[in-house]
């Protein structure tokens, strides 16, 4: 068994991947513009756009510079920001080598700053985000020195920084806006609405009067809160790749510029059609500003599980240097060093415990609440927390190569998928702006050609309500956000999703397949059954079998010894032991004989097992082989070493049958014992005796009657059958192939996760569907409405107004509606 910090395979072959942080998205359609825009780029094989996350993931086919995919998403109209490098230099002696280093990075094309520390041996640069690392390596070895990217978390902070500052500023432009636009609305509105306000109006102010304010007002309005959808709207429009931005540009300065030609050159206008709408351009960007402002805060919220991972690991770290205890920053630890942990203090990096006796709190990890006992040779993981005791342990991964480090990359990459779900979406806010920049086209023709008079003022109107209405960021929010909540929701729960279309494939499972050997079992033999006969005490006949025992290497003398340990007996010398081939053994143990061995040696010895018989008839039902012990000539005991089964398993096969799911055992196990722990368990269906082959031809099978299939497994034989089902579920705690080659993994040995794991899937797939049921429901609805179709019988116009409320109200919903998976309640808790 292996520990849980290995969870990569190195030396395996993989697509190279490019990850870039894009800004500038606001909705659906973005991400394809994105998306089709790296995808032209030459050797790019795949581009998967993450609106919730602003990140886009390329895989290449060959070798692409990423200056070419930074300059297809700028071409594109979007923006990505610059990049924040750590390097970790070598060969530097004194200040001036320093010097010499920073010169170099700040001779190559891009790098805005860099500052380089010669105590730390570290260089943090500031960079255009088509600087590559290869890049500023190669310049500080042309200078003379060594340099290697280093594992560090600028980008992610820098991330955080970033877009805690653009919440801050779309507060503040809310607000602006919000003051703004009340006098406006009370002007307009209130004048419509409240016969008191408009006499007070006309006699106190006047009403071109007003006009006027409301246009000094609205234009503030436009120009300096509602200018981000001008800067990036009005530009993809001229490119002839409309986003949300151009449908909010176009329909308020639509607004804005007939208000205009009304307050200023009122003779322009057919008779009757003379009206502003100021308070329509001025609400519609006060109420999309709320909008993003509530989509800015949900979204920090749902990767909030990376923040948490991200702030488990300590700053600092108390190392032992040169005899003496000194305190470091956490990125200047290195492997081999001797870390010391005080009761209370979270474990720095993971490592091996040289000294002292403790607990530690791994929940973290495994999602298991009970603390676990670490001494000499113990492991422990970076992030978990210390209880009761002072530990010193030497650290054996640092920086990336930590499990907590590979964690936080897997829950990333899992956070960053797009389901097959996803690719309809895609489909459909690929074209569906222009579409409804031709729908409001439309529009203003058929009610400027048919509709009542003024007909100018009904086709403007409805027009820009269609404008509004129709934007698809609920489209855009649907999947990714229930993505990240729900893979958040899951490492919370010790279950990681290893990619994002395990998660939907999951909820697709019909039957469920284990292996039993570290998966249904505890996967190691220990003593079970250790039943006396006569006079025979049972902690006398322990001690004297494990000291018979003591020398040998079998795992069934081991499970002997460990037992006897676990008791407290103290185990005296075995002298003369002799091993019988394939039956037993002898020895003389504190003066008395012992043979230990199977019923064919006991009666080989003379012994009868009869009497035995009730308890060898109940451990073969159990599918349990005995063994029999006899001290000084007489029967003594029947003993019983095998793999039992995990405390849990019971619980977590009854969950899944309460899911609707068959279970399945695969196992190269011998059929009796896989038929005893299968009626034990209540499990369906057994294929026992099977090589790894096998399991392959049995899921085949299995998949074929039943329907999807997860199979769940441990060991390096499990690989195949992992990586053939639709979805491969691996105990972390088990191997580190069969881990690479799973979907899913369980960070504890429990089978609790399984139930756990696919209830998730479930509850975040039908969130999805929620969200985009609702998405594509509103927008289906609602443009008809606030084209006019219901006025010729019904009356009812939706004013632009309205749709700027319902339009914002939507993605906030959809945010909302995902952040419900934060209080997913697993089955098995």
């Amino acid at each position: 068994m292996t520990s849980h910090a290995a969870l990569t395979v190195p030396g395996q072959e993989q697509p190279a991947k490019i990850v870039l942080p894009v800004t500038g998205m606001n909705c659906a359609s973005c991400v394809g513009r994105v998306e089709k825009a790296l995808l032209r780029v030459e050797g790019v094989a795949a581009a998967a756009v993450n609106l919730a996350a602003e990140r886009a993931e390329v895989t290449l086919a060959r070798p692409v510079p990423r200056a070419a995919l930074v300059e297809a998403v700028t071409e594109a109209g979007y923006e990505v920001p610059g990049r924040h490098l750590e390097l970790a230099i070598t060969g530097m002696n004194c200040a001036s080598c320093a010097g010499r280093v920073e010169r170099a990075l700040l001779a190559v094309p891009g790098v805005e700053a860099a500052a380089v520390n010669v105590a730390s041996d570290r260089a943090t640069i500031t960079a255009a985000p088509w600087v590559a690392e290869a890049d500023l390596v190669g310049a500080v070895a042309a200078a003379g020195y060594a340099a290697a990217a280093r594992g560090g978390r600028a980008d992610d902070e820098a991330q955080q920084r970033r877009k805690d500052d653009e919440q801050r500023v779309l507060a503040r432009d809310l607000t602006v806006a919000a003051l703004l636009t009340l006098p406006v609305f009370a002007l307009e509105m209130g004048g419509h609405l409240i016969p008191a306000v408009h006499d007070l109006v006309m006699t106190r102010i006047g009403m071109r009067e007003s006009w006027l304010l409301q246009f000094a007002l609205t234009a503030v309005i436009l120009a300096w809160p509602g200018r981000r959808f001008y800067r990036i709207g009005l530009p993809a429009l001229l490119r002839g790749a409309p986003d949300m931005n151009s449908l909010v540009a176009v329909g308020t300065l639509a607004a804005f510029a007939y208000s205009v030609i009304a307050t200023f050159t009122p003779g322009l206008l057919p008779a009757g059609t003379v009206n502003v709408y100021f308070e329509a351009a001025a609400v519609i960007v006060t109420l999309i500003l709320l909008g993003r402002y509530l989509e800015a805060r949900a979204k920090g919220r749902t990767s909030a599980a990376i923040t948490r991972l991200v702030g488990l690991q300590p700053k600092i770290a108390r190392v032992r240097r040169n005899g003496r205890s000194v305190e470091l920053p956490l990125d200047q630890l290195a492997a081999g060093d001797l870390v010391e942990l005080r009761p209370g203090e979270r474990v720095a990096t993971d490592g091996v415990v040289v000294e002292g006796e403790s607990f530690v709190d791994e929940a973290m990890i495994s999602g298991e609440p009970a603390p676990v006992a670490k001494g000499p040779g113990a492991q422990v993981i970076g992030g978990t927390v210390n209880q009761t005791g002072s530990l010193t342990f030497r650290a054996t991964a640092v920086g990336g190569a930590t499990m907590l480090a590979q964690i936080i990359r897997m829950v990333e990459a899992a956070q960053g998928a797009k389901l097959p779900i996803q690719q309809l979406v895609d489909r459909v806010t690929l074209w569906f702006v222009p579409a409804v920049m031709g729908v409001a086209a439309l529009t203003f023709l058929a009610w400027l050609l048919a509709g009542p008079e003024p007909a100018l003022t009904f086709a403007l109107v409805n027009a820009v309500a269609v404008l509004i209405i129709a934007c698809p960021c609920a489209m855009g929010l649907a999947t990714p956000t229930s993505i990240m909540v729900g893979t958040g929701q899951g490492a919370a729960m010790g279950v990681l999703f290893r990619n994002g279309t395990a998660l939907q494939a999951l909820r697709n499972t019909r039957v469920v397949a284990l292996d039993k050997t570290g998966t249904l079992t505890m996967g190691r033999p220990v003593l079970t059954d250790l039943v006396t006969r006569g006079t025979f005490d049972h902690p006398v006949v322990l001690a004297l079998v494990a000291a018979a025992e003591a020398r040998s290497e079998h795992p069934i003398a081991r499970a002997l010894v460990a037992a006897a340990e676990a008791e407290g007996l103290d185990l005296p010398e075995a002298t003369g032991v002799q091993s019988v081939s394939g039956q037993g053994l002898q020895a003389e143990v504190a003066g008395r004989r012992v043979h230990v061995g199977s019923d064919r040696f006991m009666a080989a010895l003379g012994h009868d097992v009869a009497g035995f018989a009730a308890e060898a008839a109940r451990l073969a039902d159990e599918g349990k082989s005995p063994l029999y012990a006899a001290i000084d000539g007489d029967l003594a005991a029947i003993i019983v070493v095998a793999d039992p089964v995990k405390p849990d398993t019971p619980a977590a096969i009854a969950a899944l049958h309460d899911l609707g799911l068959k279970v399945a055992m695969v196992t190269g196990d011998n059929r009796r014992t896989a038929a005893a722990i299968a009626r034990q368990l209540g499990i369906d269906e057994v294929a026992a005796e099977v090589l790894p082959a096998g399991k392959v031809e049995a899921i085949a099978d299995l998949r074929r009657r039943h329907g999807a299939l997860a199979f769940v497994g441990d060991g390096i034989n499990d690989a195949p059958a992992l990586a053939e089902a639709d979805v491969g579920i691996a105990i972390g705690t088990g191997t580190d192939i069969a881990i690479e080659a799973a979907d899913v993994v369980l960070m504890s040995g429990s089978l609790r996760g399984v139930p756990n794991a696919i209830a998730l899937s479930q509850a975040t797939i039908r969130n999805i569907r929620q969200n985009l049921f609702w998405a594509f429901a509103y927008n289906t609805a609602l443009i008809p409405v606030a084209a006019g179709l219901l006025y010729p019988v019904f009356g009812i116009l939706l004013s632009p107004v309205l749709a700027a409320a319902a339009m914002a109200m939507s993605s906030v919903f959809v945010l909302g509606n995902a952040l419900r998976l934060t209080s997913f309640s697993p089955p098995q808790p």
